[in-house]
């Protein structure tokens, strides 16, 4: 080798080293940012401590719903079909809440089994049948 293509090789490694080293730190700051959340059985099974802030996502159970007296408190299961959490929520729940839909519930899990949160979202159904289709069912 020449001295010529020396110095390409030694740039080429040293790029490739930069880029390998930024794709790296990217990774590890976007690490830190990700806002996944457990499903009930995966939160029974990793034990979190009380005062940790995790997110829960899940069906909530049909005629599970219940509001205190005042109706700013509202009480609910979140299941994954094979585990349950009740979830105490105060607070104004968004319109797509209701029974048998998926949420995201942020909070934290205070005794096992008991999630009090302060953050409810509701999801909204995959599948988008427009009014004009009416009763028709279809295939994705």
């Amino acid at each position: 080798m020449n001295r010529q293509q020396k110095n390409r090789l030694m740039a080429i490694i040293v790029c490739i080293v930069l880029l390998g080293s930024a794709a790296g730190l990217v990774l590890y700051a976007l690490k830190q940012n990700i806002n996944l959340f457990y499903t009930p059985t995966e939160l029974l099974q990793s034990h979190p401590l009380p005062t940790d802030g995790i997110r829960i996502g899940g069906y909530v159970k049909n005629r599970s719903v219940k509001y205190d007296k005042s109706g700013q408190t509202v009480r609910f299961i979140v299941t994954d079909r094979k585990n349950e959490l009740t979830v105490i929520y105060r607070g104004i729940l968004p319109n797509l809440f209701r029974e048998g839909q998926t949420v995201v519930v942020g909070g934290k899990l205070e005794v096992p089994h008991t999630f009090i949160a302060d953050l409810v979202l509701a999801k909204h159904g995959e599948r988008y049948k427009p009014k004009s289709v009416g009763k028709y069912s279809y295939k994705v």
